[in-house]
């Protein structure tokens, strides 16, 4: 059994923004909760706690595979995108990574391409310092 004051350590939260969040979770069926015991995942929550690793899982694979740089980088950058990651961008995303494995020589010339646009290039910050 896992206590609110752990998870609130480990999340850097304070123990009353853990227990809420802690109770909206138990009220969703995702875990059970009994004040002063701890807590248990339910067999939903531990099914939807697989799939949100898998997608943070894939999305670190495609991030990396992109050359972002190092595994710090890329987590950060994850965590800042995987909560907006709808199933169907997952799903070409998790095709793509699958092509890469598929075919390596696909990758490199991707790669290679890649290389033509330097950060200074990049179109989305072009776009966003347009007026």
């Amino acid at each position: 059994m896992a206590r609110v004051s752990d998870i609130a350590a480990r999340l850097h939260l304070s123990v009353a923004s853990a227990s809420k969040m802690v109770r909206r979770l138990d009220e969703d069926g995702l875990l059970k909760y009994e004040r002063y015991r701890g807590l248990t995942l339910t067999p939903l929550g531990e099914r939807r706690g697989r799939l949100l690793a898998a997608r943070h899982d894939t999305l670190e694979r495609f991030l990396t595979h992109l050359g972002l740089g190092d595994p710090a980088r890329v987590h950060d950058i994850v965590e800042g995108i995987e909560h907006f990651m709808d199933p169907e961008a997952l799903t070409a995303i998790e095709a793509l990574l699958d092509l890469a494995k598929a075919d390596p020589a696909w990758w490199q010339r991707f790669e290679r391409h890649h290389q033509q646009f330097p950060d200074t290039r990049c179109r989305v910050r072009s776009a966003r310092a347009d007026p």
